[in-house]
């Protein structure tokens, strides 16, 4: 288990808290399993039926840690084999049986924002800002976001995210249909979790058969796996080794010059 996700389980609620307030939340292969692992185990518990994602500190979540994915660019054998199987958490999501609600306070970076795409209830703080920069990293959509950010703002607005890197505030996420709700910051966790307690206090079996019924859980899982091939791809290409390079040395990246 990942120190740096606290776990919390009270009222029918599991309560999953990014803690990894230093590095803005980052995400590393640990706190992907964690999370992964603590919502699978979420269908077979009896006391859980909603679970609530959230973030200390002044950010949602940064994303990947980037020095995860300069290190598998770079070919570091344990880097590597962390990356193997795929990411937990993104497997985790597409075959999620229980509510999920998230509080996004700050920024969401990359999975941080495809991970709330997944989320049956999402609440956003006034400063909440969402970007998906894969692009800009030389990196592909992932958590089948190429299908469901589309599907959710419509094709072109799904592009400007994914390629021009566009940010998102949260009340153009509550516009576009990402997010239910814009917050107060002080207000957000009492939001999420007053909303967790009535989804809990739902008949558990007609709330589970009724997300199922409005998601694609296959397909999800197949273009998890085709965004998987070209990320893994991508991650070990010399366009990434430029962007992670640029993004190191505060700099430009220069595309033009990869071979």
């Amino acid at each position: 288990m990942s120190d740096h996700i606290l776990i919390e389980k009270s009222g029918g609620v599991l309560t999953l808290t990014m803690n990894r307030p230093d590095k803005k939340n980052a995400l590393t292969r640990a706190m992907y399993q964690t999370l992964g692992d603590a919502i699978d185990q979420a269908a077979f518990d009896k006391d859980v039926r909603c679970v609530v994602i959230q973030g200390n500190g002044d950010m949602f979540t940064a994303g990947n840690d980037l020095a995860d994915f300069a290190a598998v660019n770079a070919g570091e054998s344990s880097a590597s084999e962390a990356r193997r199987g795929g990411n937990p958490l993104l497997a985790a999501l597409a075959r999620a049986k229980t509510p999920l609600i998230a509080a996004v306070n700050g920024r969401a970076v990359g999975v941080g924002t495809t991970m709330l795409l997944h989320c049956d209830l999402v609440y956003v703080a006034e400063n909440a800002l969402l970007t998906t920069p894969f692009v800009n990293l030389a990196l592909v959509p992932e958590a089948a976001s190429s299908i469901t950010l589309p599907s959710r703002i419509g094709h072109t607005r799904a592009f400007s995210m994914f390629v021009l890197g566009e940010a998102v505030d949260a009340k153009k996420a509550v516009e576009w249909g990402i997010a239910n709700e814009v917050v107060p910051l002080d207000q957000l966790r009492a939001k999420a979790r007053a909303a967790a307690e009535a989804v809990a206090a739902r008949p558990p079996a007609a709330v589970t058969i009724t997300k199922a019924l409005m998601r694609d859980e296959v397909g999800i899982a197949t273009r998890m796996d085709e965004e998987g091939v070209h990320f893994a791809a991508q991650l070990k290409s010399p366009e990434a080794k430029e962007a992670f390079a640029a993004f190191a040395e505060k700099r430009a990246p220069d595309f033009g010059k990869v071979a």
